[in-house]
């Protein structure tokens, strides 16, 4: 049996795709590793293209886009492999990345799921990820650890637990989601793999970073810097996030600060940039949640 299943979802974005496979293909050993491509509600089927990059794959297409987390999950379902590595489409990778992530593993089993150093693409020398801070439930917010700064191999040898894994490249054991569970799909997109991250806390397994291993993120391919889905779907999950993750208490005491200290200053931000476009999905993403249960699979946003 493949050690490792390799999962990636694709949405409207064959060439990067493309360069996804062939990093992994040239990084990879396909005796070890399977490598899963969901394609999710794409306009145009490129299965071809796929196959002629990695012909090994094995490829899923979905007629309706899911979303990150429910792509991913589509791709869980069919993995046979140990490990589990979730990759986005517009990432590369080093060729020490397998044997990296499930050497961690292995040497400590507590580990639940575990993301490596993450420098952007286009600057191969900037840090992206090098871990996340806890998160604070009162504002919903967190910091990434070493982001922007230069890679000098500071991070390196550091193995260490960290508050939360990030989306663009995180492992786990196949077996461990037994009992974890899948991604949250009602997120759609953002905040999913934070929630995630909580699951496997509340499963007793610890979250973690280790700098031995690198991957090259070409950051906002898929959404763009600032659009109306980016803004409806961050301004909604993280509050979603906080619902469905802290008590009712701290919930009341975010929404608070939420209403009338962070999304104010998010409007007055459009403002000042001259993007009133974006400032009813502000408040759409609030009011999703004032409708709609943490539950809830009711998107709100016409994909």
């Amino acid at each position: 049996m493949k050690t490792t299943s390799i999962i990636t979802v694709n949405f409207n974005q064959p060439k990067v795709t493309i360069d996804f496979l062939k990093s992994v293909k040239a990084n990879t050993s396909t005796e070890e590793v399977e490598v899963i491509l969901v394609d999710n509600g794409s306009i145009e089927n490129h299965k071809d293209a796929y196959l002629e990059a990695y012909p090994d794959l094995i490829y899923i297409y979905s007629e309706k886009n899911l979303g990150f987390a429910g792509g991913n999950n589509l791709g869980i379902k069919v993995a046979k492999g140990e490990y589990l590595l979730l990759l986005n489409n517009d990432t590369e990778i080093s060729e020490n990345i397998i044997d990296v992530l499930t050497s961690e593993f292995v040497k400590n089993p507590s580990i639940g799921i575990l993301s490596p150093l993450i420098l952007y693409f286009e600057e191969q020398d900037v840090v992206q990820y090098a871990g996340f801070t806890e998160m604070n439930y009162v504002t919903g917010r967190n910091k990434a650890i070493g982001y922007m700064q230069k890679d000098i191999g500071q991070f390196d040898l550091e193995s260490r637990e960290t508050g939360y894994c990030h989306g663009a490249a995180m492992m786990c054991k196949r077996m461990d989601l037994e009992t974890v569970g899948l991604m949250a799909d009602q997120f759609f997109l953002y905040y999913e793999e934070l929630d995630w991250c909580e699951k496997f806390k509340q499963a007793g397994k610890k979250i973690w970073f280790t700098g031995r291993s690198r991957v090259y993120h070409k950051e906002s391919m898929s959404v763009g810097k600032e659009s109306s889905i980016k803004t409806y779907f961050m301004t909604r999950n993280r509050m979603l996030f906080i619902r469905r993750n802290t008590s009712l208490l701290n919930t009341l005491i975010f929404s608070v600060f939420y209403l009338f200290v962070a999304c104010p200053k998010q409007v007055l931000i459009y403002l000042k940039k001259g993007r009133t476009d974006l400032i009813r999905w502000v408040f759409k993403g609030i009011c999703w949640n004032f409708k709609n249960s943490k539950d809830s699979n009711e998107l709100g946003f016409k994909i």
